[in-house]
């Protein structure tokens, strides 16, 4: 103990200890825990685990569990990662941790990652199902049958109503906007 003059940190990097410190590091941004999300956080920094590491799994929680609820959070995720590109440790410590708290106060959506897996599914699973005439790409013969495209911007809302997804597919079969932050606002 007089040679190393520091506690040693449990912690395999190739082992349980690493799958067990990053999931409960996940767990606990997406619980709203800022204190466990720092020991653990402080837990893989001070046993060496990879920076970028770290930093990855805040950027994909930023869209897994945060999404459109604050959209925002995907930037300070990237801002965090780039700052372990170009900062390195010990300095981006302050980076990732500011990004981690960031990411536990942050209102919750998964409705990004469960929309784009029902429509994975949907598409590896569902029947064939063809793109609407109107939609179509317009640069070959025949084209000018396929029906009137309504161009938003000339409607004053810049919205206008006509059919987008393939027949059989109504809107909402794939993403259900989250009852809160920025998705429950634009789901007025």
């Amino acid at each position: 103990s007089e040679c190393i003059q520091k506690k040693a940190v449990r912690y395999d990097k190739d082992g349980d200890q690493h799958y067990d410190v990053i999931s409960a590091f996940i767990k606990s941004m997406r619980g709203s825990d800022p204190d466990a999300e720092h020991y653990y956080l402080a837990k893989m920094l001070e046993a060496g685990e990879d920076i970028k590491f770290i930093a990855r799994r805040i950027f994909i929680l930023a869209s897994e569990d945060i999404g459109n609820a604050d959209p925002q959070a995907l930037l300070v995720a990237e801002a965090a990662f780039k700052a372990t590109e170009v900062i390195g440790y010990p300095e981006c410590r302050i980076n990732l941790a500011q990004a981690v708290i960031y990411m536990c106060l942050a209102p919750k959506s998964n409705a990004a990652e469960a929309g784009i897996d029902a429509a994975l599914a949907e598409v590896r699973s569902g029947p064939r199902r063809e793109v609407p005439n109107h939609l179509r790409d317009r640069h070959r013969p025949g084209s000018g049958e396929y029906g009137a495209y309504l161009y938003p911007h000339n409607y004053p809302a810049g919205w206008v109503e006509q059919q987008y997804l393939p027949n059989g597919l109504e809107r909402g079969a794939f993403y259900q906007p989250g009852p809160r932050g920025w998705e429950a606002w634009r789901n007025r």
